[in-house]
């Protein structure tokens, strides 16, 4: 079965780990390691590199396909794991993001090769952010406001050090397949 002229097989790595960090970083955010951070922040942000990778590689509407599922499924997961409003607000937050992540990917994909996908996931990582904690923990009494800024800043940090997995995954695989210049 081909998605986008693309075999499952070849994408279905791409689905899991979507699925995979979805699913850890919403179980994750319940347990808060301090009053700045929960662990729930860490695995989060390589849902950016997957939907990068996918876009470099396979481009947007093969992305957007990706993010598609991993919303279905890490929805459906995280209201097993977590609680509805967590889902909720992780749903929310991914979908738009993730969305949003590509629109600016895309747009910036001819420049330099660490333009794309640092900008696409600083500018989709605020924007999650803002929506995830807003919904997530409203009207809770946990410390939302800090979360949301130590959350935000290990997001920013790791848009950075993905860079380099990023890198290497591309150049690897500019030597097996044409990257789509869509």
């Amino acid at each position: 079965m081909k998605i986008s002229g693309v075999s499952m097989s070849r994408l279905s790595v791409f689905y899991l780990a979507m699925i995979v960090i979805i699913a850890a970083a919403n179980y994750l955010v319940q347990f808060p390691i301090n009053d700045w951070l929960t662990w729930g922040s860490f695995p989060y942000p390589a849902s950016f590199l997957v939907t990068e990778l996918t876009n470099r590689i396979y481009g947007p509407k093969t992305a957007r396909k990706v993010v598609c599922v991993g919303f279905v499924l890490g929805v459906i997961l995280s209201i097993g794991l977590a609680t509805p409003k967590i889902a909720l607000a992780s749903g929310s937050a991914f979908l738009v993001a993730q969305l949003l992540d590509i629109s600016i990917f895309n747009r910036l994909r001819q420049g330099s090769w660490w333009v794309a996908p640092f900008f696409a996931s600083f500018g989709a990582s605020l924007i999650d952010a803002s929506i995830f904690w807003t919904i997530a923990f409203w009207g809770e009494s946990v410390p939302v406001l800090t979360w949301a800024l130590g959350d935000t800043s290990v997001k920013l940090g790791l848009d950075i050090l993905m860079l380099t997995p990023f890198r290497l995954v591309i150049n690897k695989s500019i030597s097996k397949e044409p990257i789509c210049q869509v």
